[in-house]
């Protein structure tokens, strides 16, 4: 089938030449964001905070996304270790629909509902409302980009190409880095557009991505000039990627819903603790993200090689990658707790908010570790096919963070620091029980079948 296959040679060297790739995708996406914020932050917290208000949205998108996402991921490594072409095929046409249909469905009520949506947060400030407004009304319209550049990733990664996305982003970064500046300040001819701009920046940007994507894929991928978009969706492959993605969509949804709860109790301190929250996430994202790339290239080598009927390499690849991911759990915590103030200065000049980002930063980098153990053994988890148990896990914890942000966040206790607090703590739980779930799971589901076949052969 023409792919990286994940199923023969050294499970280190298949893991990390995958997963560079991916890891560097994820920081091209997180500078997408972390862009905005740093030419967004030249105009002040209020811009921030409704940029960050609006940005939850964009969040919240993921949750639908993830649905196509994880179906092509996991349906075409699957079939790509079958060496089965036909199904691949079958996957990616009907990742890309659901794909489409999501992406409409989604944006619609964004741009009919704007006033209400933000108004859920109880901002208090007509400026940064408006801001907020026209924020989430113009990455609405180019909410379709959002969607399918990340299906079209899902496909190459699980077909076992993870460079050719990562090439692509980077155009898309580029665009995005000359066009910020240009847009939200004013620069030459152009007018200051401030959030306005950095929308439109966005949206650009990945207009272009999805154009480049839709022609290099076709190069990449000989099979899919043989895919007709149009054709009718068969019922049954449609129900398939919905079981593999709902769950994961479900976690990611409810996730962001949490997140807006906690955003409706740090409003309370004003914006500029939203504005804290919102880039304090983003530097926080260093780790998060290097483990979400990790996360979708152990998927990857787990589905292959669990379509392959390799069970001892997906037990060794497990524990190599856990390795890796463990040992930038522990890089991240060092950087976030002793290089809090000159990192956390970079995205804002303004004393009190530079004040409560240390904090922020100082908190949640003790969760660091554990946060990327749990990320990464999701992936695991998907390979498999097996999605419901980190979304198990990861609703329960962090519907808990709602009561716990509630109690500790008290005048009388932690304050502010009290929703940090919760989040943190939430965190090493996550990581602590679902890795002991995956881990008796595959000791139990994989190391034993692989001795059985030992002795019997």
């Amino acid at each position: 089938m023409g792919s990286n296959r994940l199923t023969e040679g050294s499970i280190w060297r298949a893991l990390v030449r995958l997963s560079l790739p991916i890891m560097s995708t994820s920081f091209v996406q997180m500078a997408y964001n972390m862009t905005d914020m740093i030419w967004i932050g030249r105009i002040g917290s209020k811009a921030v905070a409704g940029v960050g208000t609006a940005g939850f949205f964009t969040w919240l998108a993921m949750a639908f996304i993830l649905i196509p996402k994880i179906g092509a991921e996991v349906g075409v490594a699957q079939s790509t270790g079958k060496k089965d072409v036909a199904a691949t095929k079958a996957h990616i046409v009907h990742a890309l629909q659901i794909g489409i249909f999501l992406a409409f469905l989604y944006s619609i009520p964004l741009i009919l509902f704007k006033n209400q949506l933000i108004g859920f947060f109880n901002l208090g400030d007509t400026e940064v409302i408006s801001m907020a407004e026209t924020y989430l009304v113009i990455t609405a319209f180019g909410m379709i980009f959002n969607f399918m550049n990340p299906v079209f990733t899902a496909i190459l990664n699980g077909y076992g190409n993870s460079s050719t996305p990562f090439y692509i982003n980077v155009i898309g970064l580029v665009v995005n880095m000359v066009l910020d500046p240009v847009l939200i300040l004013g620069v030459g001819p152009f007018p200051a557009m401030g959030v306005a701009g950095a929308a439109i920046a966005t949206v650009g940007a990945q207009f272009l991505v999805m154009l480049v994507f839709l022609f290099r894929i076709k190069k990449i991928m000989p099979l899919f000039k043989e895919i007709n978009i149009a054709q009718k969706p068969d019922r049954e492959k449609v129900i398939s990627i919905f079981k593999l993605g709902i769950p994961a969509a479900l976690q990611s949804g409810c996730f962001t819903i949490f997140a807006m709860i906690i955003a409706r109790i740090i409003a309370q301190w004003g914006p500029v603790a939203i504005a804290v929250q919102k880039i304090g996430s983003q530097i926080e994202a260093v780790s998060w993200m290097t483990a979400g790339g990790f996360s979708t290239a152990l998927s990857a080598f787990v589905g292959q090689n669990y379509g392959a009927g390799k069970h001892e390499r997906i037990y060794r690849g497990y524990f190599v990658a856990m390795g890796i991911v463990g040992a930038i759990g522990v890089l991240t915590t060092v950087l976030l707790i002793f290089g809090a103030k000159p990192i956390f200065s970079r995205f804002i000049d303004e004393q009190e908010a530079i004040t409560y980002g240390v904090v922020y930063l100082k908190i949640l980098g003790i969760s660091q570790f554990f946060m990327c153990m749990e990320i990464a053994t999701a992936g695991a988890f998907n390979g498999l096919g097996k999605t419901v148990p980190p979304a198990i896990i990861g609703i329960l914890l962090n519907a808990l963070r709602i009561p716990a942000a509630l109690i500790l966040s008290n005048e009388n206790l932690l304050g502010l620091n009290g929703v940090w607090w919760s989040i943190s703590i939430s965190s090493i739980l996550k990581g602590i029980i679902l890795t002991t779930w995956f881990a008796l799971y595959l000791g139990k589901n994989y190391r034993v079948v692989n001795v059985e076949a030992k002795y019997s052969g």
